[in-house]
């Protein structure tokens, strides 16, 4: 039984707007629980073993180092963000492995405004680090730099053929970023439910385990190519 479904017969709000404002509740609750730890001191030395918070400061150390390679030296302004989505997508992919709940990236609406989310944040990041010069992103390489009067300009000979291909291209980055988290997502709790369903001991507890990794590992994807995407914006067109 999904509680959020129960609560949109009750409420006539849809389950999914409910299940995503519960992971934004619990992300607001970490956020504040964290900024009071390093408020008062506690937080910033690490935990002794192994711990949850360890297991966090771990991940995020290396989504810095990755977000560093591929966004370079901006990533900072453009890292929370990032983060913002990798945890959203993470918290909803581990919410529906929980009995009773059911995380919103079982949505296709989700995983769209996710994927619209991204898609408008890196164009958004070209058009603020290049102006009107973004647009060259879609058209080709240079095939020709003739100069006159002290400047160069670009001929970009294939640039019909081009914009022909590239923007198309850019808007389906939009329906994989989507279809990718939801159809991941689906198929791993699909399996999990059916032998809970089938065998309700041992064996589910091994899909569980798999369950746990294909959630962090499609929040890690959906995070890489968001970065990945801000990177390719950021660079100077040729």
């Amino acid at each position: 039984m999904n509680i959020f479904a129960v609560l949109e017969h009750a409420t006539h709000i849809p389950w999914v707007v409910s299940s995503s404002l519960f992971a934004a509740a619990l992300l607001l609750l970490a956020g504040l629980s964290v900024r009071r730890a390093v408020a008062h001191g506690g937080g910033i030395l690490p935990e002794e073993g192994v711990s949850v918070r360890n297991l966090f400061e771990v991940v995020i150390e290396y989504l810095v180092e990755l977000g560093q390679m591929t966004m370079g030296d901006q990533y900072r302004r453009f890292f929370p963000v990032v983060m913002t989505i990798f945890f959203f997508i993470l918290f909803s992919n581990l919410m529906s492995l929980v009995p009773g709940l059911a995380g919103a990236t079982g949505d296709i609406n989700t995983t769209a405004a996710w994927a619209i989310i991204s898609f408008a944040v890196y164009n958004f990041v070209g058009i603020k680090q290049h102006g009107w010069k973004y647009i060259y992103q879609f058209m080709g390489p240079s095939l020709w730099e003739p100069e006159f009067g002290g400047k160069h300009y670009h001929v970009r000979v294939l640039a019909p053929f081009f914009l022909i291909l590239e923007i198309p291209l850019h808007l389906a980055r939009i329906l994989t970023l989507a279809i990718r988290l939801l159809a991941n997502m689906f198929a791993d709790h699909t399996v999990v439910l059916a032998w809970i369903t089938l065998v309700p001991l041992a064996i589910p507890a091994i899909f569980m385990g798999l369950g746990m990794l294909v959630s962090v590992l499609q929040a890690f994807v959906f995070a890489l190519l968001t970065m990945i995407y801000i990177g390719l914006a950021l660079e100077e067109p040729h």
